[in-house]
């Protein structure tokens, strides 16, 4: 494996000679070459590694594509292709970009099937469904595929990266609604910022189905900084990044907040990404104690499952297992991002009980915010800096916040066992 972690951050230059380099223990000629690359929504030097892999694979493949990741992400319009891939987007003829389409038949292919048994075992009990492995057929018409993408802390996983651009990344809905399911049911404080989860060992059974040869670039980044570059086989590469990630991107606080502001980046445009912002930040919120997602330029829920979300709104896990029998046809995707967004917390007696209240301060109008079960406050009434240095006071302010968890230094993980 390659591995270039030098400690400091990694100049653009010297990440374009380190990767060529890497590159160049690959033998592609005359193969068909598949880069499987995240969208919009991750920070990575997208535009170098982009230049770097056409310039290197380009001259010798036959055949050269790049397909990007959404999930069920909606697709990027030229304009965003053209900042998220860069400059050079047009300069290599022949090098081709797709886009993952979930919900289209036609781009899927089933690889295999996850039976009931095996996904028992596999979630401890938390699930019992069969789960067809769909993946788009582009990975079954090249010969080699790359997969390239940065390594955080992730609510729904552990840790991001790996595998998991295949599962959910290009995944049919089965993978990716079970997938998301089983994290909400462990719950984020348990599963984000952990490596070895049930939902890594889901994913990389369904990847084990998945017969194209296959290598991965695994990336660590510190805010914008690159800082870890890790080249081989997908899982020992992702490790590897995981364990740096683990010690770059968590911030360990001596104390919970009562009031945590959360301010979300430029790049989550809708708070199906947005969420981040409190996943990453649940943890260091104290029991009763509230966040307030900031996001003055964010006015949409969800592009994709907008009319799911305002249909059933945002809830606990506990509320939708109280009455599974009528949301269990809810797309468990929506149901998790539900839960995760809302937090932890209790259904009891018909009344349910989270942990912490999550305010929205964004262009999502008070009357939607009501409707879907969170808090408003008008971003205007909201000045940053006055919460800024104020963590004695128990209020803890946040820039950029979504890819870098937050967690107590004395491990304590909240609980619904203690409300």
């Amino acid at each position: 494996m390659f591995s270039f972690a030098p400690g400091r951050p990694i100049a653009g230059r010297e990440f374009r000679e380190k990767l060529g380099e890497a590159l160049a223990g690959f033998n592609v000629r005359a193969k068909r070459v598949l880069a499987i690359i995240p969208d919009h929504t991750r920070t990575l030097p997208m535009p170098a590694a982009f230049e770097t892999i056409a310039e290197a694979y380009a001259p010798q493949a036959r055949t050269l594509s790049f397909l990007i990741a959404l999930g069920t992400h909606p697709p990027l319009t030229e304009a965003e292709l053209a900042r998220h891939l860069g400059p050079r987007l047009h300069d290599f003829p022949g090098v081709q970009i797709l886009q993952h389409r979930w919900d289209d038949p036609a781009a899927l292919a089933q690889v295999g099937t996850i039976a009931r048994e095996e996904m028992a075992e596999i979630s401890g009990g938390l699930l019992r469904e069969e789960v067809p492995v769909r993946v788009n057929r582009a990975v079954l018409e090249h010969d080699f595929l790359l997969i390239l993408g940065p390594v955080f802390p992730h609510e729904v996983v552990g840790f991001s990266g790996g595998h998991k651009y295949f599962f959910p990344g290009i995944a049919g809905p089965e993978m990716l609604h079970a997938s998301h399911w089983l994290g909400a049911l462990i719950t984020n404080p348990k599963v984000n910022g952990h490596r070895d989860t049930p939902v890594r060992a889901l994913i990389e059974r369904a990847a084990a189905l998945v017969p194209t040869p296959c290598a991965g670039i695994s990336l660590v980044m510190r805010g914008q900084s690159l800082v870890g570059l890790f080249v081989g086989e997908v899982k020992g590469a992702w490790a590897a990044a995981a364990a740096l990630s683990a010690e770059v991107n968590i911030v360990w606080a001596d104390r919970a907040y009562s009031t945590v502001l959360s301010m979300a980046p430029a790049m989550y445009r809708e708070l199906w990404t947005a969420g981040k912002c409190m996943y990453k930040l649940e943890p260091v919120v104290e029991d009763g104690g509230t966040l307030i997602i900031y996001a003055p330029h964010l006015d949409e829920v969800s592009v994709t499952h907008g009319k799911w979300i305002l249909t059933v709104g945002y809830h606990t896990r506990d509320y939708f297992l109280a009455q599974w029998g009528k949301y269990r046809d809810v797309p468990w995707a929506v149901l998790a991002h539900s839960t995760h967004v809302k937090g932890i917390g209790t259904y009891r007696g018909g009344v349910e009980r989270p942990r912490i209240e999550v305010i929205l301060a964004t262009g999502i109008p008070e009357n939607v915010c009501r409707q879907i079960n969170l808090g408003y406050q008008d971003p205007a009434s909201i000045r940053p800096e006055a919460f800024m240095g104020r963590e004695k006071e128990g209020i803890l302010a946040v820039p950029n916040a979504g890819e870098m968890l937050w967690r107590l230094r004395s491990g304590d993980i909240p609980d619904i066992n203690r409300l």
